[in-house]
């Protein structure tokens, strides 16, 4: 059955972090099955709208504000999150006490860290997660400790995680941060065949190379606003990026990926 709500539909959605607003008056709808990166500087908001979809941050209540996900305004928060499948570099950096891999993957069912005595692990959520491991290719990590793996070892374990319950959406925050360059190669190549599988991809960063061939649309962030908003071509134009990094860029382009000189 093809979902006809929106994954996504924010209007007039303002967030207040300390002294400034992280979002300002954001007006943004994803759709189920579109491929979107979310561009912009450190300190343009994605960090902020990362955690307003996720439910981490709420919006300041307006009588126009509108934040649904699915069609819903209102979320039981471990559901929503098994909804999104999350894949970022703050969310590695908490797996700091001794778990394996294997545990890391199950976790998933969670959305936890690691798992504990209360967690009732089924039969179905053990084959799942091995198989997932599977797929991914690294079932030889399954008894190693997280924090003894390489970033780009436990990047995979990351969407391995996300991916143990079946989420409609892939959610991934600057995810090749910390990653050296055939790392960071190696997970967008994950990524672009996930995309292809047919997962919904929403990539936020502010490196331009994450954009895999399968995104069509890119959402330019700039001081906590949608600066521009459209197909990737010309969002990764290099007047465009220009003015959103506020220095004069190039841009190079080959077979649908990007890079900026």
């Amino acid at each position: 059955m093809i979902p006809t709500e929106p994954l996504l539909h924010l209007r007039t959605v303002t967030v207040r972090r300390g002294e400034k607003d992280g979002l300002r008056s954001v007006d943004l709808n994803i759709h189920c099955g579109e491929h979107v990166a979310i561009i912009g500087p450190n300190g343009s908001g994605k960090s902020t709208l990362i955690k307003v979809i996720t439910r981490e941050l709420y919006p300041l209540a307006r009588p126009e504000l509108v934040c649904r996900m699915f069609g819903q305004e209102t979320w039981d928060v471990f559901e929503l999150r098994s909804r999104f499948g999350l894949v970022s570099n703050d969310l590695q950096a908490t797996y700091a006490r001794p778990i394996t891999a294997y545990e890391a993957i199950l976790s998933g069912f969670f959305s936890s860290i690691g798992l504990w005595p209360a967690h009732q692990v089924t039969p179905a959520m053990e084959a799942k997660a091995r198989s997932v491991m599977a797929r991914l290719e690294v079932s030889h990590l399954a008894d190693r400790a997280v924090s003894e793996m390489s970033s780009g070892e436990a990047r995979r374990l990351l969407i391995g995680r996300a991916l143990v319950h079946d989420p409609q959406a892939l959610l991934l925050d600057e995810p090749t941060n910390s990653l050296d360059f055939r790392a960071a190669h190696e997970f967008r190549e994950i990524v672009s065949k996930l995309a292809q599988e047919g997962h919904t991809i929403v990539m936020v960063t502010h490196t331009v190379a994450d954009v895999i061939p399968e995104i069509s649309r890119a959402v330019l962030l700039k001081d906590g606003r949608v600066h521009a908003d459209g197909p990737v071509a010309q969002m990764l134009s290099a007047p465009m990026l220009s003015d959103l990094f506020g220095m004069p860029l190039r841009v190079v382009q080959e077979d649908g990926r990007y890079g900026i000189l």
